[in-house]
């Protein structure tokens, strides 16, 4: 595993010479501690939630989140109290920090973090965690192949610079303020997301009136071209082809495209085309009949035979009505209950999206309806690029400030 993490800075602590006026260099054992508290009967001693490091979000200090004891058999045995710093110690490279806003119990996989003396404020502690210095350090003292964890007796001798506390205070006054602004933002996206399916919910269902008819009745379902074919004496030709990799949740990932050998008179039959609609037949269980419109990204571009190519009768069924309707909490119960699970993976086949019972009114509330969830998508697309913004803002502060080379005051 590689022990850089994309989009870090140069974090490396500055000499003491080089530190503003009261500051210093410290180790951080020196001035934190790894609390190593255990609760073997933990509902005796109240405490109703656990954590785990799949409850943590990436690069969020706060739990959104968890799991109930009472509803669960576990063998977390590890307390953490509110306030703490968690710190996921597993595969640090997903920069895993949250700040516990109730008691619970957590995995071993998480290292419980408070400051140990009155040298450390409370409130600063989270962002030294999260900054790309500490997290240089994780990456670099982890050990192991596929599942690299490192150890507090590593962690503890990360060096960074600290100011004096009234500067302290004013640092995490400022990150503090960042934070709440990405929240807010946060919030909104949750929002958006929340209308977009209540919408999908209250709009697709059976009861609305709507003709329900045989997807193969208003499209042409085509699977696509097998990998290792052989043709002999047959005039051929390479082409790039659309992989499940490619066609992802709604878009398409073509950064790495590949490329298939097909006889040229079968280009037509493989070859995806503006509008048509693009479906892998297998993935995990909430992406199961995602849709992915074809905008002509790369030209004579053919599809895979695990991807399904569904091209709408333009004149009874509108591509982007589909796509929704498939994404839709009701075409998402079809999917799944028709599907093949192993695991937790499932798969369609091309008979199953052929009989998908799709809802078809007339293109007049077609185009009515994905006008709607078009405006909320682009609202969508708007807040993930003011969160990226705000995100690289808050990264870039916190090496700053924490470094002890600008001072906002």
């Amino acid at each position: 595993m590689a022990s850089k993490v994309k989009g870090t800075t140069d974090a490396s602590p500055p000499s003491n010479s080089n530190l503003p006026k009261g500051w210093h260099t410290v180790r951080f054992g020196d001035v934190v501690r790894d609390v190593n508290e255990s609760e073997r009967n933990p509902l005796d001693a109240r405490l109703e939630r656990y954590v785990g490091l799949e409850h943590i979000e990436p690069e969020n200090l706060h739990l959104k989140q968890w799991g109930m004891l009472a509803d669960s058999e576990i063998s977390f045995r590890k307390r953490f109290r509110k306030g703490q710093v968690l710190f996921g110690k597993r595969r640090a490279y997903q920069r895993k920090v949250a700040v516990a806003e109730f008691d619970g119990i957590c995995s071993s996989d998480i290292l419980t973090f408070e400051p140990k003396g009155d040298a450390l404020i409370p409130e600063l502690l989270p962002f030294i965690v999260q900054s790309d210095g500490f997290f240089k350090h994780a990456l670099g003292t982890s050990s192991g192949s596929l599942s690299p964890r490192t150890r507090w007796s590593q962690l503890q001798d990360y060096e960074f610079p600290l100011p004096p506390k009234d500067e302290q205070r004013r640092i995490a006054d400022i990150l503090w303020a960042v934070d709440e602004v990405i929240e807010c933002w946060r919030n909104s996206r949750e929002s958006v997301a929340l209308l977009k399916t209540n919408l999908m919910s209250h709009h697709f269902r059976p009861g609305n009136g709507y003709t329900v008819i045989a997807l193969q009745e208003v499209a042409r379902v085509q699977t696509g071209i097998a990998k290792g074919r052989e043709y002999d004496s047959i005039p051929t030709v390479e082409l790039p082809y659309l992989r499940v990799a490619n066609v992802q949740d709604g878009f398409l990932d073509l950064l790495e495209m590949k490329t298939i050998t097909v006889a040229l008179d079968e280009v037509e039959r493989y070859r995806v085309k503006i509008g048509d609609v693009l479906m892998t037949e297998g993935g995990d269980f909430d992406k199961l009949g995602r849709g992915t419109i074809w905008r002509g990204e790369v030209e004579k571009c053919l599809h895979q035979n695990h991807v399904f190519c569904v091209r709408p009768d333009s004149n009874k069924l509108l591509p982007e009505y589909l796509t929704y309707q498939t994404a839709s909490p009701y075409g998402k119960a079809y999917f799944l209950k028709c599907a093949k699970k192993t695991s937790n993976l499932a798969s369609i086949n091309s008979t199953q999206v052929k009989q998908f019972p799709v809802l078809v009114p007339d293109l007049e509330e077609q185009h009515h309806f994905v006008g709607r969830l078009t405006v909320l998508d682009r609202a969508a697309s708007g807040i993930e690029s003011h969160l990226a913004m705000l995100d690289g803002l808050k990264k870039q502060l916190t090496s700053d400030l924490l470094l002890g080379g600008r001072h906002v005051h």
